[in-house]
């Protein structure tokens, strides 16, 4: 039931988010959100099984800067971030981790996006259970499509984008997530 509503509260964003009229803002805005490490909450807890099958934990990706992209196929705002996202993934390898989150479509529709747009980072379909989704709930989660939520190398929050992302600014936000202890 959680995790019906949270797909639903999710895949309904990509049009506005927010809880009130002064919130309202469209999805591919790019609404950016830092958190200090004294407003960071305690390291992001989920399991769950990549597209492959493969089994993951939020655990399997401490010690490196995790950048969480919430994503379906046929939002607007999400096939036009994706070859950026693809680049920065590569481009911040050594310091980042990124994990694709699919919060609507069936699996070969997910892997068809994933094809299109040459995406190799690890990705996951979160529509049945919504465990990655409910790991962000709340004032730090995914509450527009697309949504990238930084994650420091301890599993804290450090910043969120609502809407879709600018390169250079999601570069910073890495580089300023990698700092934090």
């Amino acid at each position: 039931m959680l995790a019906g509503l949270a797909v639903a509260l999710v895949a309904s964003g990509c049009t506005s988010q927010g809880l009130s009229q002064g919130d309202l803002t469209p999805s591919g805005a790019g609404q950016v959100t830092e958190y200090s490490v004294a407003q960071s909450r305690s390291p992001v807890k989920f399991s769950t099984s990549l597209l492959d099958g493969s089994k993951r934990t939020a655990e399997d990706y401490r010690g490196k800067v995790l950048v969480v992209n919430f994503w379906y196929a046929s939002c607007p705002p999400c096939r036009a971030e994706a070859n950026d996202l693809q680049k920065l993934s590569v481009e911040n390898a050594s310091t980042s981790t990124f994990l694709g989150v699919d919060v609507r479509d069936d699996d070969q529709t997910a892997a068809a996006f994933l094809r299109t747009f040459k995406v190799r980072y690890d990705t996951v379909s979160d529509v049945e259970t919504g465990a990655v989704q409910l790991a962000f709930a709340g004032t730090r989660g995914p509450n527009a499509t697309p949504t990238t939520i930084v994650v420091d190398p301890r599993g804290r929050v450090s910043a969120r984008i609502l809407g879709g992302i600018d390169p250079s600014t999601l570069r910073s936000l890495i580089k300023t997530a990698a700092t934090r202890t």
